[in-house]
């Protein structure tokens, strides 16, 4: 029996409430993909920050967890932290909040009969208390979705190139190249677990060719495009 994934549209605008139970044995890697999460792991509140690399499946002991993926550019408002300060970490909730605020809500969670609701909840009446994500900044992150380049959404946003870094590391973590990069990837794996060739999936995807594919799934996902198929128990396109 394999991983169960399951995920939902959220009430907060762009984010996905999501389960997953994974069986004893490895697990998979993490592939950075732009987003944070609120996690439910091992009754604790973690935040997963932005990734640049792959995050390692965390033991072999299985288990069930919940969490709540933001949009690229919406969680450091709600968290209330820049994203750049998040990078490639998992810190405990209480490390961000107050710890008797982190203390109750972990309470609530622990007692919920669905822990992801429950994140969900939480999400949304804190959403209630502050400032809304930067409008501009989702507008860079679908531009950049869409497969425009840096120069491109750069000048539709209106901002000079250091502008559009400095407000990049706050929003995502890491500048609008990186950003491209990893929502790039994820376009091609996309197309991939779909069956397109590796080839036509490089292309559309917005690669120069399949070996600028190949270079970023090893560089980014630790992995080759073979190995990420193989690891899902899913065939190589035909």
């Amino acid at each position: 029996m394999g991983d169960r994934y399951e995920e939902r549209a959220s009430r907060i605008d762009g984010a996905k409430v999501w389960t997953l139970t994974v069986p004893q044995g490895p697990g998979h890697a993490v592939l950075p993909d732009g987003c944070m999460d609120l996690l439910w792991i091992d009754g604790r509140l973690l935040v997963a920050g932005p990734d640049t690399r792959a995050e390692p499946p965390s033991g072999s002991g299985g288990g069930s967890y919940a969490g709540i993926r933001f949009a690229p550019g919406t969680a450091p408002a709600l968290l209330g932290v820049p994203a750049h300060e998040l990078r490639d970490r998992r810190v405990a909730l209480a490390d961000l909040w107050p710890a008797a605020s982190v203390r109750e809500l972990t309470e609530r969670v622990a007692g919920a009969a669905d822990p992801a609701a429950a994140l969900e909840d939480i999400a949304v009446l804190r959403s209630a208390d502050t400032a809304p994500p930067d409008p501009v900044m989702r507008f860079v992150a679908a531009r950049l979705d869409s497969g425009r380049t840096v120069a491109q959404t750069a000048e539709a946003a209106g901002l000079g190139a250091r502008q559009l870094h400095r407000r990049s590391l706050a929003a995502f973590g890491y500048g609008p190249k990186t950003l491209a990069r990893v929502l790039r990837l994820q376009r091609a794996l996309a197309l991939v677990r779909a069956g397109t060739p590796y080839a036509d999936a490089a292309l559309i995807a917005g690669c120069a060719d399949q070996a600028h594919l190949a270079r970023e799934v090893r560089e980014l996902a630790g992995t080759t495009l073979s190995g990420y198929l193989a690891a899902r128990g899913a065939d190589p396109p035909t």
